[in-house]
């Protein structure tokens, strides 16, 4: 286990859906906090929704990590390159729920793509359309089911349905109140309670996409230490509102 070195292959995950309230901001931000808690920092945020709720939350945040990075759909890969630089590790993308430019330019820099779904008929109807950007964009694809009653037996269906289009993650993450408690402060369920089982399902879906990950890069993201990133233009400041990356 040793420090991060500038310039090693940096990782991009993007969570996308077209269908709005599937969940993709509060997997965004768990995720990326997730990660470096399990040493696989440093991590920064992007938001590309012109609403603007993952960087209202991390400008809500005190803990310092995941940094916030800002950029322009225009200049997107030039500051990835500044990133890659200065030495983040990984790059984690929340997308507008609407089918634009703006999310295939981002699938198209992703290794990896995670595409939340709600167990509902519509949230299933609705990932077509993100399955044939990831498709034509030739990325790896990730299905998680997000938001699922504890039971139900629709959430077994909807596996099986998304399961027809591409993988869909062993991890089921449930519908719980902590999920919107924490991210009122700018927290996430492992840092109200990490012993939760909100906290121990994304703690189990980070370490599932680690893997995937993995397996295009040379270097795990498992378990590596944190390097130290200097301060680049294009990473954020609290209190910014992050609107401009269409």
């Amino acid at each position: 286990m040793g420090s991060r070195v500038a310039g090693e292959a940096m990782q991009i995950l993007a969570v996308a859906s077209q269908k709005g309230g599937s969940g993709k901001t509060t997997l965004a931000g768990h995720v990326a906090v997730a990660a470096e808690r399990a040493g696989a920092g440093p991590v920064a945020l992007i938001d590309t929704d012109p609403q603007g709720s993952l960087a209202d939350w991390w400008n809500e945040r005190r803990m310092q990590t995941p940094v916030f990075a800002h950029t322009y759909i225009a200049r997107i890969r030039r500051d990835i390159e500044t990133m890659r630089s200065s030495g983040i590790n990984l790059l984690v993308f929340d997308t507008p729920p609407a089918i634009t430019t703006t999310i295939e330019s981002v699938i198209e820099i992703a290794d990896l793509v995670l595409v939340p779904a709600r167990p509902s008929p519509h949230d299933l109807r609705a990932a077509g359309a993100t399955v044939e950007i990831v498709e034509r964009c030739r990325k790896q694809l990730v299905f998680v089911i997000n938001a699922a009653t504890k039971g139900a037996r629709i959430t077994g269906e909807a596996a099986i349905a998304l399961s027809q289009h591409g993988t869909v993650a062993p991890v089921t993450v449930h519908q719980r109140t902590d999920f919107a408690a924490s991210m009122i402060d700018g927290r996430t369920v492992m840092e109200l309670d990490a012993s939760s089982q909100s906290a121990s399902e994304i703690t189990q879906l980070w370490l599932y996409l680690a893997t995937r990950l993995n397996r295009t890069r040379h270097r795990p993201l498992l378990h590596q230490g944190h390097g130290l990133v200097p301060k680049r233009r294009v990473f954020g400041q609290r209190g910014v509102k992050q609107t401009s990356a269409i």
